[in-house]
């Protein structure tokens, strides 16, 4: 009962810390991640930061790792619970949008973060394979399957990072359009 108490306190602290990376990863000013800020924001002593990472640069790639499992788990849901060809397009797209545009932090740290914090310099790479293969499976078999797939995949990336961002400036509503859109005429390639 002990050794029960004490792995559910150590998971709660080593979630309070995670919660807390995407905070600091995802803000709006660009990364500013620190073993003590990570603390404070968790409000844990650096003790049990270390009780569960052994340095700075692992934190930084757990946290983007978790938010990147939480992308692909929300497009795999969407897509395993639609009911029409349309929905296998539309419902993914939602489900992306709600976690990247409804939780800018979170879309920050899984789209931005890579590009301006060294610890993740490959990481958005390493997950891309995923993100495409969802598309893929979408496209009719073509010869060019594997290219729209990708140059897809690009587009929509560039597309939520814009929105992240600021540069691409229109309501959430025509961003979900023109992403669904963008799929569905990809899949008309295909």
């Amino acid at each position: 009962m002990r050794s029960q108490q004490l792995e559910e306190r150590r998971s709660k602290r080593y979630d309070a810390l995670l919660a807390a990376g995407v905070e600091l990863l995802g803000s709006p000013d660009g990364p500013a991640v620190n073993v003590r800020a990570v603390c404070r924001t968790a409000g844990l002593t650096e003790r049990y930061f270390y009780e569960s990472f052994s340095d700075r640069d692992t934190f930084v790639r757990a946290v983007y790792a978790w938010v990147g499992a939480r992308a692909q788990k929300a497009l795999l849901d969407a897509v395993m619970q639609a009911n029409t060809a349309e929905d296998t397009i539309a419902a993914p797209v939602r489900a992306f949008v709600e976690l990247i545009i409804d939780e800018p932090k979170t879309g920050r740290v899984l789209l931005i973060a890579p590009l301006a914090e060294p610890a993740l310099s490959r990481r958005g790479l390493d997950l891309l394979p995923g993100f495409v293969e969802l598309v893929h499976a979408q496209l009719p078999d073509s010869t060019d399957r594997q290219l729209i797939a990708v140059g897809t995949v690009g587009a929509l990336t560039a597309l939520f990072i814009g929105y992240l961002d600021g540069t691409v400036t229109v309501t959430r509503e025509a961003l979900v359009a023109h992403c669904i859109r963008l799929i569905s005429e990809a899949s008309v390639r295909g």
